[in-house]
């Protein structure tokens, strides 16, 4: 129980910042709550503690939310050109095209992966550190581009839908920071920054619900006294923590953060 807390905690920080909550659960229970588990089983502990962190967003977000689910009862609106049916159309490609490529990560490429790799502690850490660094070196391209007038919700387009779906997809890779990466991106598609932080929380809903709905209709969660503990903790301290983080993270470069949290835990491999 006392893991599943530690760990809830340590999710319902660290979602609102853009350096992976997805690694930063998976890291601290590798190496502090070490088990036999895959890769996949690990990613899917982390993704049910993401549930947590899910019904934060969502109360923090009420407003938004509550005028999308409107449109599910009235689906021609999808096709008009409003700003909430702009979003619900953008949410809706993004969220399927996500599913598809997350899919065929988790369910086909790790498998196949692990299967010809032993899935060692040293390798899980090592290939998070990695991908941390690919994460932090898009927020920097982001951070320093010169933008020009900026876009809002409004302006989103079917393109940006396709994009950020494929990003988001590629997201369930731990170390691939979900926030950090489609809020970059949306930077550096010149959207806004509040937009940006806006649309990205906004398309984490949809994706959290159904990989949790995928994960355990596949057998691949199994609920124990952990993982519900951890899910409450995670949303209470997300509760908590949301409405500073968010404005934190909007200010702050977390690129250089992500970067260090990248070596060092690359180097972490060579000392364990």
């Amino acid at each position: 129980m006392l893991e599943g807390i530690i760990l809830g905690i340590i999710q319902g920080i660290t979602e609102w910042l853009p350096i992976s909550s997805e690694a930063a659960v998976i890291l601290v229970k590798a190496n502090f709550f070490g088990g036999e588990e895959t890769v996949t089983e690990l990613i899917g502990f982390a993704l049910f503690l993401h549930l947590g962190t899910f019904l934060a967003a969502a109360w923090y977000l009420r407003d938004d939310v509550i005028a999308l689910i409107k449109i599910l009862f009235r689906p021609r609106r999808i096709f008009q050109e409003g700003e909430t049916e702009r979003m619900a159309r953008f949410l809706l490609l993004s969220t399927l095209l996500g599913a598809a490529v997350g899919y065929l990560v988790f369910a086909v490429i790790l498998p196949s992966v692990e299967r010809d790799i032993m899935a060692s502690t040293k390798v899980v850490t090592g290939s998070v550190g990695i991908l941390l660094l690919g994460t932090a070196l898009l927020q920097f391209q982001a951070k320093r581009k010169k933008r020009a007038a900026q876009k809002e919700a409004p302006d989103l387009q079917d393109r940006d839908s396709a994009l950020l779906g494929v990003i988001q997809g590629l997201t369930v890779l731990p170390g691939l920071s979900r926030s950090g990466l489609t809020i970059s991106a949306l930077l550096l598609r010149n959207y806004s920054d509040t937009t940006a932080l806006r649309i990205s929380f906004l398309m984490s809903l949809p994706a959290v619900l159904g990989a949790n709905i995928f994960l355990y209709a596949k057998g691949g969660i199994e609920l124990n006294t952990s993982l519900i503990f951890g899910a409450i903790f995670a949303f209470l301290f997300g509760i908590l923590s949301i409405h500073l983080l968010f404005r934190i993270a909007r200010n702050v470069n977390f690129a250089y953060f992500v970067f260090l949290f990248g070596v060092l835990t690359i180097i972490s491999v060579f000392l364990q």
